[in-house]
């Protein structure tokens, strides 16, 4: 008699494991908490001080990276993330103060994740916070 081969199960995406757009829209919130107190950041928010629509539009993207619904894309088109920040200033200052604030919020609302998902998710923001630098310091 034949083994039997179980089925493959997909991989869950990050947006599964994290516990979906919850952890997200935590996560968004928690961050724009920071950024609503930060002076090298604020002005970067052309709706300041309302930052409800920019903590939707990163909530959003946030989920359909990280492999949750399409919404964003459906809403928004594609992120083209560079083209979208190119209007503002980013320096170092900023990619720094914008990192601060997300690894406060992941430390935070991500305290019960696995030490390797919030080393992606951290390895992530570090590296799309970089990429939006568009002035030199």
């Amino acid at each position: 008699m034949a083994a039997s081969i179980p089925a493959s199960t997909p991989a869950q995406s990050v947006h599964e494991l994290v516990g979906g757009e919850p952890f997200f829209t935590r996560l968004v919130d928690q961050f724009y908490e920071g950024v609503a107190n930060d002076p090298a950041l604020l002005p970067l928010y052309p709706e300041r001080p309302e930052l409800a629509p920019a903590r939707r539009r990163l909530t959003l993207f946030l989920v359909q990276y990280w492999g949750g619904p399409g919404t964003y894309a459906e809403e928004r088109g594609h992120p083209r993330l560079r083209m979208r920040h190119a209007p503002f200033a980013i320096g170092t200052l900023q990619r720094d103060r914008w990192l601060v604030h997300m690894s406060v919020a992941l430390d935070d609302v991500g305290a019960e994740l696995s030490s390797d998902l919030r080393d992606q998710l951290g390895a992530y923001f570090t590296m799309a916070a970089d990429a939006m630098r568009n002035t030199s310091d």
